[in-house]
């Protein structure tokens, strides 16, 4: 039986909904004497009111970042030298201005379950697959580049052409056992795959650039600056960059976090830091190099 403030109650909604739809001269409900269901412009305009709710949360949220210290521990995981030469030293920063703030940082290049393993967030490069339940966010791109060390192209000389490339030895990135294709823009942006003999497979980024310096073969390596892989390396001639006529290929790195109605100030302030202050520093490397 109905209490008489739950039948006041229920009244009261409906006369509420009734006044909306009259307002918006639109059915928000199919009724029957026995259950409601939303109509398609009700689900429609359910949706929109939800996301104009998150838009108003963010904006609280934004206003508080402003007025008081962050608290608790962020654990975030990323890939192992992308995390320790780029991120790492954002996210500290971070923690300095805010002395409540606790940092767990795994460095780590296989792509972890946010949820199952309990992270508030990941960064993870290149083309991002479908994962419901998670948001991400660009936080900058990645260029890569074909480089060598002198002496490997004095004694095998240099690479003019795709065709020629896949003649030569390689220091290749192996991933969960899988070694990708080279992917090589022309002049017009199209993108060609290639992959020459590949003499060394490794799961390591700086191992690869320390085997690509020792004269092992041609590697394909990111080049970012000031952090990035193979920066001292090409700026003291231990390496050389190739085919410097293609536009180099370049991928997005993301921030990605598992949704939620109210995003964490951590979590927010942690991308938004890494929005703000990663890219500056990468587009130094064509005014370096």
């Amino acid at each position: 039986m109905h209490r008489p403030h739950q039948i006041f109650q229920c009244a009261a909604v409906g006369k509420a909904i009734a006044r909306l739809e009259q307002r918006l001269a639109v059915r928000l409900f199919h009724r029957t004497t026995r259950s409601q269901s939303l109509t398609d412009d009700g689900t429609l305009f359910y949706e929109r009111c939800l996301r104009a709710l998150e838009e108003i949360r963010s904006a609280e949220t934004l206003l508080e970042s402003g007025k008081q210290q962050v608290s608790g521990r962020l654990r975030v995981s990323m890939p192992v030298l992308f995390g320790r030469m780029c991120i790492a030293p954002l996210l500290t920063g971070l923690a300095r201005e805010h002395p409540g703030l606790g940092l767990e940082l795994s460095f780590n290049d296989r792509i972890v379950d946010l949820i199952e393993d309990g992270f508030d967030l990941a960064i993870r490069n290149g083309t991002l697959t479908s994962s419901s339940g998670l948001v991400a966010r660009s936080i900058g791109d990645h260029r890569m580049t074909l480089c060598a060390a002198p002496e490997y192209l004095q004694q095998h000389g240099e690479p003019k052409s795709l065709e020629q490339l896949t003649q030569h030895d390689a220091v290749t990135y192996m991933r969960a056992g899988v070694v990708r294709n080279w992917l090589i823009p022309d002049s017009g942006g199209k993108v060609q795959e290639v992959m020459p003999n590949k003499r060394l497979q490794m799961d390591d980024l700086q191992v690869m650039a320390d085997a690509t310096v020792a004269g092992f073969g041609i590697s394909w390596l990111p080049c970012w600056l000031p952090c990035w892989l193979v920066r001292e390396s090409l700026l003291k001639g231990e390496l050389v960059r190739l085919m410097r006529d293609r536009p180099g290929m370049s991928f997005e790195a993301h921030a990605v976090w598992p949704q939620t109605p109210h995003l964490p100030l951590k979590v927010r302030l942690a991308v938004d830091t890494l929005v703000s202050k990663l890219p500056p520093s990468l587009a130094q490397v064509e005014k370096a190099l």
